[in-house]
């Protein structure tokens, strides 16, 4: 079984980190997904971002904070999900849209609302001294 390969936006604001809800899933996952035929790494994330949170992300600023890989969750399909955590910053106002129901900052103390990559992709942020 192949992983599921996509990419998430790692955004960090006052210690904590941007979460989204879709909507139907029980846990939170990083604004992202999977990229369409064709697409970059920047291509797929500046879409899925603009898809879910109606903002512009600045390419200037877009930079690679690394990949994880953990259990797929609520993915039938896959056993694990492949990560290629970015950082950039934007320009808009957020709000939920599409198929997001909601978005959500989340502390470290409170891993236990993400999803597994989500987490891993917490981990990462620490690691590389976004969060504290």
């Amino acid at each position: 079984m192949t992983d599921l390969d996509v990419v998430a936006w790692v955004q960090v604001s006052d210690g904590r980190m941007l979460a989204v809800r879709s909507r139907g899933r029980d846990l939170l996952y990083l604004p992202g997904g999977k990229r369409e035929r064709g697409e970059d790494d920047w291509t797929a994330l500046s879409r899925e971002v603009r898809e879910e949170l109606g903002l512009e992300l600045d390419e200037a600023s877009f930079r690679e904070l690394g990949v994880v890989r953990a259990p797929a969750h609520d993915q039938p399909d896959y056993a694990h999900v492949r990560m290629a955590c970015f950082t950039a910053s934007y320009r808009g106002a957020m709000s939920a849209v599409g198929e997001v129901d909601e978005y959500v900052y989340i502390a470290p103390a409170d891993r236990r609302l993400l999803a597994p990559a989500s987490q891993a992709a917490l981990d990462l942020a620490h690691r590389n001294g976004l969060l504290d």
